[in-house]
């Protein structure tokens, strides 16, 4: 359909009967970002054997993630829900600080005159600064809020990202650190001799992983001396799409929110 049809639609088809219509036609999925409105998100994520056989969340294959007009992922979906829905970082002043910052997550923090926003990434050029977690070059209480998902499993010193990240955060402050991880097992996979990027693929699932997450994450974040909250959205789903998960969230992940 082209750009020209849809606004003569538009113009047609009253604002209130859009959201039936689309119904009656199919289309039962939207996305909040780009607010289309979907059959259906299109499948992502990898079918490595060690991310199927653990049931890692949030790095395995699934049916249902892809946005196909905006590209935005299922978790980037449900990390913009979770700040719209259970945080104040669009209502009152923060100093927010976003590692690898997610791109249409980072547009709509970047609008806000009331966030002192800055990014971080240690590779990417689009980010601000250039930073490494493990040495974050700001002193003790620098930040209200800090956004760092699907970096951890990156780092070879995680628990020194860890100290990090809760040294600069501002007592009282919070962070949401979101990892891919596997609720089959009990204690997170490492193994330091895993160095080629083949062998990281085979072990952790990708090439530039460095382990797999288990049921103990939640006590490594409390050890570098976080309250960790972990927030399951299918038990308040009215936010979040639904019952019937019309935003195409992934219904195994829940969010990692910490606090100082």
């Amino acid at each position: 359909m082209t750009k020209a049809i849809r606004v003569l639609l538009r113009r047609l088809i009253p604002a209130t009967l859009r959201p039936t219509l689309k119904a009656m036609l199919g289309f039962k999925s939207r996305c909040p970002f780009c607010r289309s409105y979907l059959r259906a998100f299109l499948p992502s994520g990898s079918k490595t054997p060690v991310l199927q056989d653990n049931h890692v969340i949030g790095g395995g294959y699934r049916d249902n993630a892809l946005c196909p007009v905006c590209d935005s992922l299922d978790r980037e979906r449900l990390l913009y829900l979770f700040l719209l829905w259970n945080t104040d970082v669009f209502d009152t002043p923060k100093r927010l600080l976003h590692v690898a910052p997610e791109t249409r997550v980072a547009d709509i923090l970047f609008a806000q005159t009331n966030v002192d926003y800055l990014t971080a990434d240690l590779h990417s050029r689009e980010a601000m600064l250039r930073m490494d977690i493990t040495d974050i070059r700001f002193p003790d209480s620098s930040f209200d809020a800090i956004i760092c998902n699907h970096v951890l499993e990156h780092i070879i010193d995680d628990r020194k990202a860890m100290s990090e990240l809760f040294r600069t955060l501002k007592p009282g402050g919070w962070a949401i650190l979101q990892v891919p991880m596997s609720p089959s097992l009990e204690h997170t996979y490492e193994d330091a001799s895993k160095t080629t990027a083949q062998a990281r693929e085979e072990a952790f699932g990708q090439w530039d992983h460095v382990r797999i997450y288990a049921q103990d994450y939640e006590q490594r974040l409390a050890q570098a001396g976080f309250t960790v909250d972990i927030f399951r959205w299918t038990t308040r789903p009215d936010n979040f799409g639904g019952r019937k998960n019309v935003f195409g969230l992934n219904e195994q992940e829940c969010v990692y929110f910490v606090r100082k």
